[in-house]
């Protein structure tokens, strides 16, 4: 399988949902952002609106794609949509609490019914940040928590990290003799 391409990028994972508020498995259940989850995406638009983003690349779940409108209203960018970057189909877990079996699933020894494993999820990760970084940049990736599991992982850093909602993440690739990409959190504007 190929590896990301060594650009550095921005990656936005969506605002808060109902569901996020629940703890509960969204995966490819198309749940729309709650108040605070669009408070949180105009945050981070306005610390986003500072930086030099020239591409925005989303997931088409209407979380994800909100956010990202809302980022590229800041921006003065328009938003291309990227089916590679939706969410994990987490099968018979979504709609459930989020559970002990994520561990499993990331070590390839679970699956859930009807979901996607975690490798398959890697590849089309790979997929899909790789097509996004081929547009101008630097590129502004809006995405999913899973999801950018799988980006840990293919990025050398340990994958079960919760991500959260609307933090704008710089990625780096790996200086010359290491192997780890490097992610910054971005200092959040003021709240409003």
């Amino acid at each position: 399988m190929p590896g990301l391409t060594p650009t550095t990028f921005w990656f936005l994972r969506h605002g808060e949902t109902d569901w996020n508020a629940q703890g509960l498995s969204q995966g490819r259940t198309d749940i729309p952002l709650n108040q605070v989850g669009l408070a949180q995406a105009r945050r981070a638009a306005r610390t986003l609106a500072a930086l030099p983003i020239k591409s925005i690349v989303a997931s088409p779940l209407l979380r994800a794609r909100r956010t990202a409108e809302i980022a590229a209203e800041a921006l003065g960018l328009p938003v291309s949509l990227d089916p590679d970057l939706q969410e994990v189909n987490f099968g018979e877990q979504e709609g459930l609490p989020m559970g002990d079996w994520y561990d499993d699933w990331i070590a390839g020894t679970y699956t859930p019914d009807r979901a996607e494993s975690f490798a398959e999820l890697r590849a089309r990760t790979v997929r899909g940040i790789n097509a996004a970084l081929a547009q101008p940049g630097p590129v502004l990736v809006v995405a999913h928590g899973a999801l950018f599991r799988a980006l840990r992982m293919e990025a050398g850093l340990e994958a079960n990290v919760r991500t959260p909602n609307a933090l704008p993440l710089l990625m780096d690739p790996p200086k010359p003799g290491e192997s780890a990409w490097t992610i910054t959190p971005a200092v959040l504007a003021p709240e409003e």
